[in-house]
């Protein structure tokens, strides 16, 4: 699990972090544990429970939750395979890819007809209120119109209405399917219709000009996925607990191939392709994998499956859809009899967690609101009761296993505070107990070992991450012993507890360290990764007792490459792949700039090794700076495609973000978000300095709440840059901050400040925020993508915002008058079928084409 700053901080209005998840998922972003796959880490639920934004693990806020699998594009129109059955697939899992979507259902006919036995069965037999819960798992889904599988003993058409599910909202999300219903109002009730008419009409009069260089763009970032993305076959971590992915502008969502695996004794289950699949460990092989669920043959076309867990014993099994175009999702739990069984759907729900056999905790999600905690029992005598509920508006909850499987713990938190509380797996009806009470500033996150418990936090000085522990009885803050401190400029990325060592990932000036603390000897190893890395990824569930730590490292225009910790061989162990090509003609370089108060202000740049006169090549800077949370550094196949066109790319590290730290955070926050802004200038300023393009050649990209300091760099300095690409951006932040009926407004507060009770607070907002701030001049050109059901974005405020950018540059164009005067192109794409956190590959891939057809027509036909 990636940690992204404030386990709360996540709500950011980025990149859709989630799924999740994890990242940063939280403010306006999203949860950040948002996308978070697999197993989620300490640092991991932290983020989850505030920020898509949190698991990558997740991810809250603007920037939206969830993390994204596979789903089967194709609807299947029935079995027409024998009544016999087949004991294992006649296809390797990788193979099986193809097989979802084809109408070659023969291999699993068998399984398939006895799954809706299964549902017939439970639809008969079942009491009345699961009657109901089985009918509702149809009616909520919402895929478009296909013909499905008889279902004996149903009233059912043959034809499934639309729907949606939903997660957290972290950090940037359209990324850690099936869908499921969505009751959100309708656009006419937010937006001016007139306006978005008006927007739509000159998109579709001028998207023309950019057609051909699309197709062409689309077409290499295809060879470019097949190249390297598809050849990747390990398992992706899909639930990060403490942030959720953010959704970056043109970062493709990685939705196609994105794997949740989880061991549970000698079993397997993994998630392929909106599959769910079963086999023993160590011998995944033909004959061997056997189907347990499929989205697709129940209808559920447009959904895929974004959480797995499966109960002690494996009777149950709990599995969350959710829709690619809504943040909502709903938890299917199904009986793994002979012959599956639906057992219960539960709406609306983020996360759930079975703590016996038999019981299953789950939080559910309302109006991108989490708060409260439910226990459910799937005994004789069946029944659902409140467990826990938060007060605080400020506060997103999620809920989170330790890896022992000792404690659940329900993790309450904001921005900048938290608070936990356990329930003791052994007696799941017993009340939560709480481990300290929440102190305001002070993050913390529980894991368990050995009756004591594992503690990460921010308490004490310096207020950057630290690993503490207390004995189980007496948890309180007075209790709290240091067991590792972080060296200064050290910042924490993630966090992994096994049964005897705990590994953190750490990232000092720009480069990542592994370091492995050994729980018996209390020795700690420090080892250097590769100068090339920018970003890691733990492989989904690791067990508690493993003697080995897999994960991967990547970089935005380097692969994924895996590599193993041995705790027995105290070694690092680098798994070849020969199938994935080695990058070699890109060079990365780690700068810094300083910002107006002389502080250090880290950039990571990419350029290719065999370009000359990089002064005339094109440049594109990527900035975000906001809740915490770092900039997205993992893989895109857009980023490689531009390097080998001979771009450089420019990542900021300002801050706002939490590239350096919890106080670097907090350094760009609030009364601090100036700060950001002249991190940004500085950093365009030395790039150009040091050869690294020129400003005719340089264009600005950002997402979700990346939009607030791009868009105030445009007003502020707009002859450093020639163009600017924004996707769901945040710039309207005075306006939104006063609207206490939108769903981030309170929570988000902490991270913005509070306008309505603060007249300071409202001068600061309107001396930076990027609407209030336009005035005629000479503006770059700039490319935004927005969503019409965008709920953690509103619309109103992006329409508002390019109308009145428009007749600012068109009004300096007639004042001036100047023989070739130059008028910038001001566009804006609102897609109706995408969301601020989910989108589907083919969704993505458009977008991307577009904004990147866009970029070289503004740089490259000068």
């Amino acid at each position: 699990m990636k940690h992204q700053g404030a386990p709360g901080a996540g709500r950011a209005r980025g990149r859709r972090r989630r799924s999740a998840a994890e990242p940063p998922a939280g403010a306006r972003t999203g949860r950040a544990r948002g996308r978070r796959r697999g197993g989620p880490s300490l640092l991991r639920a932290a983020a989850c429970s505030q920020c898509l934004r949190l698991p990558r693990t997740a991810l809250r806020g603007r920037e939206g939750r969830g993390a994204s699998a596979a789903l089967c594009p194709a609807p299947q129109a029935g079995c027409g395979g024998e009544d016999t059955p087949q004991k294992g697939l006649s296809r390797s899992p990788s193979a099986l890819r193809g097989d979802c979507q084809k109408k070659a259902l023969d291999i699993m006919c068998w399984t398939a007809k006895s799954f809706i036995r299964g549902l017939s069965f439970s639809v008969k037999y079942c009491s009345k209120d699961n009657h109901l819960q089985t009918i509702c798992l149809y009616s909520k889904l919402k895929p478009k119109k296909c013909h499905i599988l008889d279902w004996p003993g149903s009233t059912r058409n043959s034809t499934v209405p639309p729907g949606s599910i939903l997660p957290w909202r972290f950090l940037s999300c359209k990324q850690e399917g099936t869908e499921i219903p969505c009751k959100r109002k309708k656009l006419a009730s937010v937006t001016t219709p007139d306006l978005l008419k008006s927007e739509q009409k000159n998109w579709n009069e001028i998207s023309g000009r950019y057609k051909a260089m699309a197709e062409r763009i689309k077409k290499k970032i295809e060879e470019l996925h097949n190249k390297y993305t598809l050849s990747l076959e390990s398992p992706r971590n899909t639930e990060s607990r403490f942030s959720k992915e953010i959704i970056w502008l043109l970062d493709l969502k990685q939705v196609c191939f994105a794997f949740e695996q989880i061991k549970v004794g000698e079993s397997v289950y993994f998630e392929e392709n909106g599959c769910i699949f079963l086999s023993k460990a160590d011998d995944v092989d033909e004959g061997n994998v056997h189907i347990l669920f499929s989205a697709e043959d129940l209808g559920f076309y447009d959904a895929f499956i974004q959480r797995i867990r499966i109960s002690p014993d494996q009777r149950y099994m709990a599995t969350s859809l959710k829709r690619e175009n809504s943040e909502e999702a709903t938890c299917v739990v199904m009986k793994l009899d002979d012959f599956p069984v639906v057992e219960k759907v539960i709406p609306n729900i983020f996360s759930f967690e079975w703590v016996t056999n038999d019981v299953l905790y789950y939080t559910s999600e309302k109006n991108l609101k989490c708060q409260n905690v439910f226990m459910t029992t799937f005994t004789k005598q069946k029944h659902t009761e409140l467990v826990y509920t938060e007060q605080d508006a400020r506060f997103f909850v999620d809920i989170y296993c330790t890896k022992d499987r000792r404690f659940l713990t329900i993790n309450s938190n904001s921005k900048t505070t938290s608070e936990v509380w356990l329930v003791d797996c052994r007696h799941p009806f017993k009340l939560p107990v709480l481990v300290q009470a929440r102190t305001k500033g002070v993050i913390y996150h529980i894991e368990h070992r050995n009756d004591e418990l594992y503690i990460l936090t921010t308490y004490g000085e310096p207020a950057e991450y630290k690993l503490m522990k207390a004995p189980v009885g007496s948890s309180s803050m007075e209790n709290w012993q240091l067991v590792y401190a972080l060296e200064e400029k050290n910042k924490l990325i993630d966090l992994e507890m096994f049964s005897d060592h705990c590994i953190l990932f750490l990232q000092n000036a720009g480069h990542l360290y592994l370091n492995v603390i050994s729980l018996v000897s209390h020795s700690v190893q420090s080892i250097k990764l590769p100068a090339w890395a920018c970003a890691f990824e733990l492989e989904s569930h690791p067990e508690h007792t493993t003697s080995t730590c897999y994960f991967q490292l990547t970089s935005p225009v380097h692969p994924p490459k895996r590599f193993a910790y041995s705790f027995k061989e105290n070694n690092l162990i680098e798994q070849a792949v020969q199938e994935v090509p080695i990058i070699t003609n890109c060079h990365t370089t780690r700068l810094l700039a300083k910002s107006k108060d002389e502080t250090l202000v880290p950039i990571t740049v990419f350029h290719n090794m065999n370009s000359k006169e990089l002064h005339r090549k094109p440049l594109l800077v990527h900035v975000y700076g906001a809740y915490g949370i770092d900039l997205n550094m993992s893989f895109k196949e857009e980023k490689l495609l531009l390097i080998e066109e001979g771009w450089i790319l420019a990542y900021c590290h300002v801050r706002g973000g939490g590239e350096l730290g919890h106080s670097w955070h907090k350094d760009g926050c609030q009364d601090n978000k100036l700060k950001g802004l002249h991190d940004l200038k500085a950093c365009i300023m030395l790039l150009h300095e040091l050869g690294f393009s020129q400003p005719k050649y340089t264009a600005l990209a950002a997402a979700s709440a990346g939009g607030v300091l791009a868009g105030a760099l445009c007003n502020s300095d707009p002859e450093l840059i020639r163009a600017m690409v924004l996707q769901a951006p945040f710039v309207d932040v005075l306006n939104t901050m006063m609207k206490t009926d939108l769903p981030l407004t309170i929570e988000e507060q902490e991270e913005w400040g509070n306008p309505l009770v603060d007249e300071k607070c409202m001068k600061y907002i309107k001396s930076y925020c990027p609407y209030h701030n336009i005035k005629p001049q000479c503006y770059p050109s700039v490319f935004i993508t927005a969503y019409e059901n965008d709920q953690r974005i509103p619309l109103t405020g992006v329409l508002r915002y390019i109308q009145k950018l428009r007749k600012a540059a068109l009004d300096h164009a007639s004042r001036t008058k100047k023989k070739g005067n130059w008028i910038p192109n001001i566009i804006l794409d609102i897609q109706a079928n995408g969301s601020h956190c989910d989108s589907s590959w083919e969704d993505s891939l458009n977008e991307v084409a577009r904004q990147l057809a866009f970029l070289k027509k503004e740089l490259e036909d000068m």
